[in-house]
């Protein structure tokens, strides 16, 4: 475990219209001080910046599936995306940044999630302290195997913050807000680790742990023949019961959840996961 946080890279722009994200970065190099903490160097930048002007998630290939150890060792791949990865990962790797915050946002209803792609006891503690802090926080668990693709996976320690529900492309000045909130708190508490005067948190907290993702109906041709049912649209966290409607097709049948227990999915419906075969990641709760 690591004892303390030393350096930590603030991203945006990941995907590039994800604005809130793209914002609060401009925001923080426009006035650094902001996120300045006693023994604490925080840097911020915005990782695809041509995605960005573009107004579209990416260019060639998701940013945030390019960063596969293996994938950014080869020089055969030389896609836009592909060798932005591999700048982005030797500045990590140069800065020595020991915890990358992700900033993205979503179309689905998620309220302001916080995901931890590890069960690191440090990023454990973080997350109970920040569920006491503000009783809106959710903590999403999606841990990641050795050789993930995610541009978080470049440093020791990450974690991405989502927010929404929110189109692509758009501002919204509440969320906004929450998520510059939540990045204080944040760094506040990493402030008080590495001075020596940890803050208190909660014996325990609970969270969301992703078990696995359910894709759309789809005919012989790998069309979709069905959609989120309207019960369960903008009804992230909630739960899922077996029996309960899921999808309903075009001319109206039903189709329901036939697993054998009680589900919390989240990313309802997120439109950028259509092309990923996504409907909705299914998690357990503790």
């Amino acid at each position: 475990m690591v004892a303390s946080i030393k350096r930590v890279a603030l991203v945006g722009g990941t995907h590039g219209g994800e604005l809130t994200g793209v914002f609060l970065v401009k925001k923080f190099q426009q006035s650094p001080q902001l996120i300045q903490r006693d023994r604490i160097e925080t840097i911020s930048f915005i990782a695809n910046e041509k995605a960005v002007a573009m107004g579209t998630r990416y260019i060639d290939t998701d940013l945030n599936r390019a960063f596969n150890r293996q994938d950014l060792k080869n020089p055969r791949l030389i896609n836009y995306e592909q060798s932005l990865a591999k700048k982005i990962a030797r500045r990590i790797e140069e800065e020595k940044i020991d915890l990358i915050i992700d900033l993205h946002s979503t179309t689905a209803n998620m309220g302001l999630t916080v995901i931890l792609h590890s069960d690191h006891p440090y990023l454990l503690s973080l997350a109970a302290y920040l569920t006491q802090i503000n009783s809106k926080v959710k903590i999403l668990q999606h841990t990641l195997n050795q050789e993930s693709s995610y541009l978080i996976s470049s440093a020791e320690l990450g974690i991405t913050i989502e927010v929404g529900a929110i189109a692509n492309g758009v501002l919204d000045a509440k969320l906004f807000q929450a998520t510059e909130e939540l990045i204080h708190v944040i760094l506040n508490y990493l402030e008080a680790d590495r001075k020596g005067q940890p803050l208190s948190i909660p014996s325990g907290f609970t969270k969301y742990s992703a078990i696995g993702t359910v894709d759309y109906p789809r005919n012989e041709q790998g069309e979709i023949r069905a959609m989120i049912h309207p019960q369960l649209q903008f009804e992230d966290y909630q739960p899922l019961h077996p029996g309960n409607p899921i999808f309903i097709t075009f001319d109206g049948e039903e189709i329901f959840y036939q697993g054998d227990q009680t589900v919390y999915p989240v990313f309802i419906n997120e439109a950028a996961y259509y092309e990923k075969g996504t409907a909705m990641c299914l998690t357990v709760r503790s």
